[in-house]
């Protein structure tokens, strides 16, 4: 799959706290919300529960096994985003190896700017950020809905 450059992508995540929408920067980070909307518009999210949450920090999600070391049986590469990790900023979880981000992404609950640079960051949160600080360990996410403006 591969996105429409003139199109503006967001999702819509509807958790059983109310929902979060979340707009992507596909030209600050074009392989990395082509994957996060392809998994998307697969179903693969729907069901799947929030493994990490750490106060003021990032809440974590996005990963079959549900531990925090599962992903879709695939990798994407780093992408050098200018986008920073602003409170509400999306952007994608991975292990301490280059280009090993999956499936799994992380919200931050306030600004993580040592996170900066070693993280892709491919959108930032534009409503609901209130729900996204009552996310809990365990906490599914019922469906994520893709749109295009």
């Amino acid at each position: 799959m591969m996105l429409d450059p003139a199109i503006r992508y967001a999702a819509t995540i509807t958790t059983p706290k109310g929902v979060i929408q979340v707009d992507f920067d596909a030209k600050a980070a074009p392989e990395t919300v082509n994957n996060f909307v392809f998994l998307a518009r697969f179903g693969y999210y729907d069901g799947l529960r929030f493994h990490r949450v750490e106060e003021g920090f990032v809440i974590q999600g996005g990963d079959p096994k549900g531990d925090g070391s599962g992903g879709p049986g695939y990798t994407i590469p780093d992408e050098a985003s200018s986008l920073r990790h602003v409170d509400g900023a999306i952007a994608m979880g991975k292990s301490s190896r280059p280009d090993s981000a999956g499936s799994q992404f992380y919200i931050t609950l306030g600004a993580q700017p040592d996170l900066d640079d070693r993280y892709t960051v491919f959108g930032h949160v534009t409503a609901g950020i209130e729900i996204v600080r009552t996310i809990s360990i365990g906490d599914p996410m019922t469906t994520i809905v893709i749109s295009e403006k």
